[in-house]
């Protein structure tokens, strides 16, 4: 692999651009968690530059657009995002100098504006009501206005290409000579599930592929079609969504991206979970393995303990951690986490005298 697809987390490297440190992210073992007798492990995507896996997203959109020449040197970037794209995007753009303007429904949780905000982008509020497809259109509003290079996140063969390329090989690699025989992940635009199952399917057959979905927001479960434009663009909402807490997740569109591995039939099962179990999920995950990340997160391993309680002995699960948990301090998964002392708190600090709070 070259450099870019290297841990900065290994060491015994020069980097020329944080750009550079995206990929290649550590697979760890759920250890308190996991059912006695299957191993579960989480691929760890908030060990990336900008804390998750969109990160690769970003830089493969980006670069792929400076060879192919449809990005122009100064050209502002535009993008319809839930946050992460729009984070990742902000890091690449302001390492590679690309002004950026991001499109996002205000339901998103404010932590997200403001880390971009923090990196240069402009962020664009659409409201609520209008879902993903608000979000989306006012970018391709923008972008057709102004000359602007809209991103594509949703439709881009450069999308599930770049997990093909990195995130699929990677998995490959770390479980050379063991077991793998599960692969559980969700979906926001597709783009891992979609690049990961033709490495799998070509590599590691064996490997069963779950993908899974909020279950207030079937939209794959329900096996409606998602109606597009010629360019593979969500036309309308689909029928089958609702809003949900697993922010990152499943728009209230089928993605052009994820379309590729429905049609192929590659996934092997489809397993829904509820937006609360995957928030109680990444609080044990972040309690008893130290490991924190957010709902989608959550969800994932929600639905991977779900397959290994029902697996053989022996079984190998890996779950993908999409991002880290601090982008969703405003949010319910947060709620219940006090910022001030518990009575337990105050009475460890009775059990001294002195460095009191009055």
């Amino acid at each position: 692999m070259d450099q870019k697809t290297t841990s900065a987390a290994t060491g015994g490297k020069l980097y020329d651009s944080i750009v550079d440190t995206v990929g290649r992210t550590p697979v760890v073992r759920i250890n308190r968690l996991a059912p006695e007798g299957v191993e579960v492990y989480v691929k760890l995507e908030s060990f990336n530059p900008a804390a998750s896996v969109k990160d690769r997203l970003a830089m493969s959109i980006i670069e792929t657009a400076e060879k192919n020449g449809t990005l122009k040197p100064g050209q502002t970037v535009v993008e319809a995002t839930s946050g992460n794209t729009g984070i990742g995007l902000a890091m690449v753009c302001a390492a590679k100098g690309y002004p950026l303007v991001v499109t996002m429904a205000e339901s998103f949780s404010v932590e997200r504006r403001r880390l971009m905000r923090m990196m240069g982008a402009k962020v664009i509020l659409t409201p609520k009501e209008q879902k993903g497809t608000g979000m989306y259109n006012k970018a391709v509003e923008l972008a057709e206005k102004n000359g602007w290079f809209l991103a594509h996140q949703f439709e881009t063969p450069a999308n599930a290409a770049i997990h093909e390329a990195t995130t699929g090989p990677e998995i490959v690699a770390d479980f050379a000579g063991k077991r793998l025989d599960y692969f559980v992940s969700g979906y926001g635009t597709g783009g891992t599930v979609t690049g990961v199952a033709r490495v799998l399917r070509r590599e590691r057959p064996e490997t069963r592929i779950v993908l899974t979905e909020p279950a207030n927001a079937q939209l794959v479960g329900s096996g409606t079609p998602q109606k597009r434009g010629a360019d593979g663009s969500p036309a309308e909402t689909h029928p089958a969504f609702e809003a949900h807490p697993i922010q990152g997740w499943t728009p209230d569109f089928i993605p052009a991206v994820l379309q590729e591995a429905l049609d192929a039939g590659n996934y092997d099962e489809l397993i829904p979970v509820a937006g609360a179990e995957g928030m109680e999920w990444a609080r044990k995950l972040a309690r008893m393995e130290g490991i924190l990340t957010g709902v989608s997160g959550g969800s994932t391993l929600a639905v991977a303990m779900k397959v290994a309680e029902k697996a053989e002995p022996g079984s190998v699960i890996l779950a993908m951690i999409p991002d880290t948990g601090e982008r969703y301090m405003s949010t319910p998964l947060f709620e219940a986490i006090a910022a001030d002392m518990d009575e337990e708190e105050v009475a460890i600090s009775k059990s001294t005298a002195g460095y009191q709070l009055g």
